[in-house]
């Protein structure tokens, strides 16, 4: 009997991720034993701090210790949300294709947009959600909160909120669909890059040799190919978690990648996108592309400025 431990944050949601990852996985190899092991971020410890503070003092604020407890193996993989990962892995290491993608909108819960009164109070705590919600809708008042996905859902109720944004995604996961008022607009609201897949994430010696065989049995090349020119562009943008950038990879039906990127200001009033469609056996290249037209049209003093306010505050 061959036994891999499997990594993951603690939440509910992480936990989610894990048994929808391992479900085909013990089906394929019976005779395969994956156990659970759960590792607590910084960012899962520390729920008041700006995450890009907490990034600053600890790295990734929900990736560092994985990626370390992984490097010293205590775990043989690791199942991530994607969009919370660094666009480089750490020498040693390296993502697999995920097996498929869920719902990558972001979704409006409490309210739709057309419905949140004048100076509505809206829960959310991404730059990339505030910049594209206050774009739409600047009398909103922005209320900062962090936390697992039930107990940002639980604001509503106990900050008198009217609305909060969360990813569509891990409400599905969480079999949360009703708490969703909106699934809000890709062309207004793209998604952190990654958004809605799984960053599955091995070590690269030989060691882990088979264990990459079998878990490549169950990744998706087509959705892959959209991930890496959505973290391409990204990466071309030196953006993080903590900046206001949305992308979106979408395979077309003749294989050709589509790929959407857009970079705004943290007050939403600057707000700039581009798109454009390649091969998929280039993903790489494609997001570098239309990361270049964001940044003649003035991406990194935009990025700048959101990077000189959050590091003030």
């Amino acid at each position: 009997m061959v036994q891999y431990f499997v990594g993951s944050r603690a939440s509910n949601l992480a936990k989610a991720q894990v048994r929808e990852y391992l479900r085909p996985l013990r089906e394929r190899f019976p005779d395969t034993t994956f156990t659970h092991r759960v590792i607590l971020e910084e960012g899962d410890k520390d729920r008041k701090s700006l995450l890009s503070n907490v990034s600053a003092v600890s790295g990734s604020a929900f990736s560092s210790e994985q990626e370390a407890a992984l490097l010293r193996g205590d775990v043989d993989v690791v199942v991530h949300s994607l969009k919370d990962l660094p666009t480089a892995n750490p020498t040693g290491l390296e993502l697999l294709p995920p097996p498929g993608r869920e719902d990558v909108r972001d979704a409006l819960c409490g309210s739709t947009l057309a419905g949140l009164r004048k100076g509505a109070r809206v829960g959310t705590g991404a730059p990339r959600r505030i910049a594209q919600l206050l774009a739409v809708r600047p009398d909103i008042e922005i209320v900062p909160i962090r936390g697992n996905v039930p107990p940002r859902l639980k604001k509503i109720e106990t900050q008198g909120l009217d609305a909060v944004i969360l990813a569509a995604a891990g409400l599905h996961r969480l079999g949360l669909d009703d708490a969703i008022g909106e699934l809000l607009p890709l062309d207004l609201f793209p998604p952190s890059p990654g958004q809605g897949a799984l960053g599955i994430q091995v070590r690269t010696d030989e060691s882990s040799a088979s264990l990459r065989a079998v878990l490549s049995t169950v990744g998706d090349l087509a959705v892959d190919a959209g991930i890496r020119a959505e973290r391409a562009l990204l990466a071309e943008l030196h953006g993080g978690c903590s900046v206001p950038v949305g992308a979106y990879g979408e395979t077309l039906p003749d294989g050709e990648i589509r790929l959407f990127g857009q970079v705004s200001s943290l007050d939403g009033t600057e707000q700039i996108s581009g798109t454009l469609s390649g091969p998929s056996a280039e993903p790489e290249k494609l997001g570098a592309a239309p990361a270049a037209m964001l940044i003649d049209q003035g991406a990194h003093s935009i990025l700048d400025a959101v990077r000189a306010a959050l590091s003030v505050r």
